[in-house]
């Protein structure tokens, strides 16, 4: 604790809490950063959970996380907590590393409890133990998103711009949601220029957010016609999905004034609905392909 600076009484009644949940209170310190008071303390494992909004287990990288420790025989990276309203524990970054405890049946984890219990909707910045894919960060997204609109009923999504990092991740997410192999991959570098955070309060916006899913999804529909009669002619390649999406693409020639969402999804539907297989080379796709991974 730094030199005749006491921690506010949130804090040390914080760290009296964790005391009387069976924990222990190593010490009270200030990060370096911003100066903010945490605590480093060590909790029941069986206290501590993920947020509710957490992304799913990686079982391979649960299983790798465990191996390691169990070779190191010790543990070293505490996870970051939060205490929530309802007394429970959270941890936004470190799910894998308290899986891999788990199945080691530890009895306890070091952590470094955030008297900010905001901290835990940062959750995408937050967590560096595994990087998040497209689909994950997207099922989060709209996981935190259903939160919110529940605990923050007059805020709105551009509120929330940090904790969401882009817009179209809220649209992917209740496709993923739909639809758990769903390309979001494909329809990305589309969304991420014309979905933008929505104005009024999330409960409301969620409505608008359904509707423009339901058009990407009808747009996905006419995308795998397409690529089912390419594969009738014989052609299947793994990028054909992004082929055709890119050919049909009605931004790739918008620079500085973009069509707004509803215009975009009308003309690549439009493209989509015209698209003619019989043009198209086994060929054209494999080069294509060659010419993506080296963008």
């Amino acid at each position: 604790m730094p030199a005749n600076q006491n921690p506010p009484s949130s804090v040390t009644q914080l760290a009296a809490q964790l005391e009387s949940d069976g924990g222990k209170v190593v010490g009270i310190y200030k990060e370096p950063v911003g100066d903010h008071w945490q605590i480093f303390g060590i909790l029941p494992l069986e206290k501590l959970d993920a947020t509710p909004f957490q992304r799913d287990i990686s079982r391979t990288h649960a299983e790798r996380l465990q191996k390691v420790i169990k070779k190191l025989d010790r543990f070293i990276d505490p996870v970051v907590a939060v205490r929530s309203e309802t007394g429970a524990y959270w941890t936004p970054n470190g799910n894998h590393r308290r899986q891999a405890l788990v199945k080691l049946k530890a009895e306890a984890v070091p952590i470094i409890l955030v008297p900010d219990a905001q901290v835990a909707y940062k959750i995408l910045a937050l967590n560096t133990e595994k990087a998040h894919n497209l689909k994950e960060k997207s099922l989060e997204v709209i996981r935190m998103y259903r939160t919110l609109a529940e605990e923050s009923q007059s805020k709105t999504e551009e509120d929330f711009a940090f904790e969401f990092e882009e817009a179209y991740y809220i649209t992917l997410g209740l496709l993923y949601e739909r639809h758990p192999r769903f390309s979001g991959s494909v329809f990305a570098p589309i969304l991420k220029r014309v979905d933008a955070f929505l104005p009024g309060k999330l409960s409301k916006a969620i409505e608008e957010r359904q509707r423009r899913a339901d058009r990407v999804d009808k747009v996905n529909d006419l995308l795998t016609d397409a690529v089912a009669r390419l594969k009738k002619r014989g052609i299947n390649h793994p990028y054909v999905k992004n082929f055709v999406v890119a050919r049909c693409n009605p931004l790739s020639r918008a620079r500085k004034k973009l069509p707004d969402f509803d215009t975009t999804l009308s003309k690549l539907e439009a493209s989509l609905e015209k698209f003619d297989v019989a043009s198209i080379r086994h060929e054209d796709i494999a080069r294509a392909s060659v010419m993506g991974s080296h963008e």
